[in-house]
């Protein structure tokens, strides 16, 4: 796993490949943010969820290569469920609470296990209404881990590549927009509420 130091100003490079690095700095980081305009985040996706997705960007993969790939990110996702772990803040588009990914089940469970961890207040997760239209989060998915001794850094996606930078003006961008989007999209509570009611929704159709 790398350390923190890795990120020293003296030492920074502005925008180095993601690669593993963003999957260990989010355990090591004090707070992860994170804007999730299309899919839910790597760190609350379930296990179905998680296959249902890898399925659909690699139709032609094997079932073996999916079975690796999600254990890989179950094993991230535990981050959340250590009460020593980040402070975690979502913000999701509400495509991704009404875009069925797999099955009605896969979708119901999916979203009772963001419910469960606003609950236990785990995270905090927001919905941005599809009623707000065009939006200052539109150019893309990107994620903000800041640390205890070391600077802040931004993880930018587009186009199924990913860049992290900690670059202070990529940083301060995505800071500000993540903080607009938090304005615009419905409080915590009533995020919640949108939330449990889509899973109900989905457990009618395919009843659990």
């Amino acid at each position: 796993m790398p350390e923190t130091e890795r990120l020293d100003p003296s030492r920074r490079t502005h925008a180095q490949p993601a690669s593993a690095d963003v999957l260990a700095f989010e355990s090591l980081a004090r707070s992860v943010r994170d804007w999730a305009p299309d899919l839910m985040p790597g760190l609350l996706r379930t296990a179905a969820y998680g296959r249902a997705v890898i399925q659909a960007y690699e139709p032609a993969g094997t079932v073996e290569a999916a079975d690796g790939r999600t254990a890989s990110r179950q094993t991230r996702a535990r981050v959340l469920d250590n009460p020593a772990g980040p402070r975690y803040h979502v913000i999701l588009d509400e495509i991704v609470v009404r875009r069925p990914v797999g099955a009605p089940h896969t979708m119901a469970e999916q979203l009772r296990r963001v419910a469960a961890l606003v609950r236990r207040h785990r995270i905090i997760a927001q919905v941005l209404p599809l009623s707000e239209g065009a939006h200052t989060g539109l150019d893309g998915l990107f994620k903000l881990l800041t640390f205890d001794d070391a600077p802040p850094v931004a993880y930018v996606q587009a186009a199924g590549t990913g860049r992290l930078s900690d670059d202070p003006a990529v940083v301060t961008r995505c800071t500000l927009t993540h903080e607009l989007l938090g304005t615009a999209a419905l409080p915590p509570l009533a995020s919640l509420a949108l939330i449990e009611r889509a899973a109900e929704a989905y457990e009618d159709t395919h009843p659990v």
